[in-house]
């Protein structure tokens, strides 16, 4: 497979450098200060998000903070778009030759038909999103590295996840990977069930194509299809395990609910559902940051997860032992103590378990 980064220019690679270098004063300097101008300023501890908001909007930092995360964002696009759409005839000729000799499967269906909630809106500011051109899947892989500080690279956060959340099944037959994306999520999961049938489901045919072109490249025969999570398509009662990662916070509520429906109906009696999200910390400044960070970053749905019950809403759809733990990305995922002490800017990832009853 080609790596954009391996076949960057002088310009490109310092355009990028620069990028990942503002991204981390943004989180590791910027934030801090933030967080001691608001504990500075005086006033009684918050009690609520939206007494924490208003007073972080009465900081001298807090536009700076706000805009550097959103022109940094722009910026990290507008590299990471140049550097793939000027290589678009090499990426091409590379997804036709995975799709024509590729082990595994990919189902695309051009009659799927994608959500008002999916295409009215540029999520994480990409221009056209993850599903309008086949570069587009590019684009994301190639952004995300950034995104995530280079911390995520060889894609250590869902191996963690992998590893840490998922439970050990050495007979599991089949796994579904719900919003799969560029497979990113999907194929770690070939090492922990070997045995097991892996499908990954997404709306987007860009991100299947190139998740069947990556997997083919490691040898590993998966399976993609291109399928709304609300309605795979799938076998009634055929899954072991349902996974999704960091797709729930980019639905409506309304749509959060049918997945969850449909993850049930996928299981088998006894079949888990684990989703890698986030949810607020309790710490009500850090928790007004996460929030905002939806109006920053194009993610509109933010407030649906976290205005949500997932637990009851897993509860009502006939799952049991429902539950929310802790997910630090860095190096022990699943953790039962919180995220620790930290003074840099992070996400609160969490870890949504639920199991479907055995049978009587």
């Amino acid at each position: 497979m080609i790596d954009i980064e391996d076949r960057l220019t002088l310009d490109e690679r310092s355009r990028v450098d620069y990028i990942l270098a503002l991204r981390k004063q943004w989180a590791n300097t910027v934030y801090p200060a933030l967080t001691r101008e608001y504990a500075a300023d005086g006033e009684p501890p918050a009690d609520t998000v939206e007494q924490a908001a208003n007073r972080l909007h009465e900081l001298s930092l807090y536009p700076w903070f706000s805009h550097l995360e959103r022109v940094q964002q722009k910026m990290l696009w507008k590299a990471a778009g140049e550097a793939v759409l000027s290589r678009r005839a090499q990426l091409t000729e590379q997804l036709a030759r995975a799709a024509a000799d590729g082990a595994g499967t990919l189902t695309l269906n051009s009659s799927v038909e994608l959500p008002s909630w999916y295409t009215d809106f540029d999520i994480h500011i990409q221009p056209g999103g993850f599903s309008s051109d086949d570069m587009s899947a590019y684009v994301y892989e190639f952004g995300a590295r950034i995104v995530m500080l280079r911390d995520n690279d060889g894609y250590k956060f869902h191996k963690l996840f992998t590893q840490t959340a998922l439970p050990e099944l050495p007979a599991a037959e089949r796994v579904v990977d719900i919003g799969c994306g560029f497979g990113k999520s999907t194929r770690p999961l070939a090492g922990k069930y070997p045995g097991a049938e892996i499908i990954g489901v997404d709306l987007a045919a860009p991100g299947l194509r190139l998740a069947h072109a990556e997997a083919a490249a490691e040898g590993l025969t998966l399976s993609y299809r291109q399928a709304d999570g609300r309605a795979t398509g799938l076998e009634s009662g055929s899954c072991d395990v349902v996974t999704g990662t960091m797709v729930l916070h980019e639905m409506p509520s309304d749509a959060v609910r049918e997945t969850i429906q449909e993850a049930v109906r996928l299981l088998k009696p006894g079949g888990a559902l684990r989703f890698l999200e986030f949810q607020p910390t309790g710490d009500p400044f850090r928790d007004a940051t996460v929030f905002e960070h939806a109006e920053r970053n194009n993610e509109p749905f933010f407030h649906d997860l976290f205005g949500s019950d997932l637990l009851a809403m897993c509860r009502e759809a006939g799952l049991t032992g429902a539950s929310w733990a802790p997910f630090d990305e860095r190096n022990d995922g699943v953790r039962e103590d919180g995220w620790g002490d930290r003074r840099e800017w992070h996400f609160p990832w969490a870890v949504l378990a639920a199991n479907k009853p055995e049978e009587r």
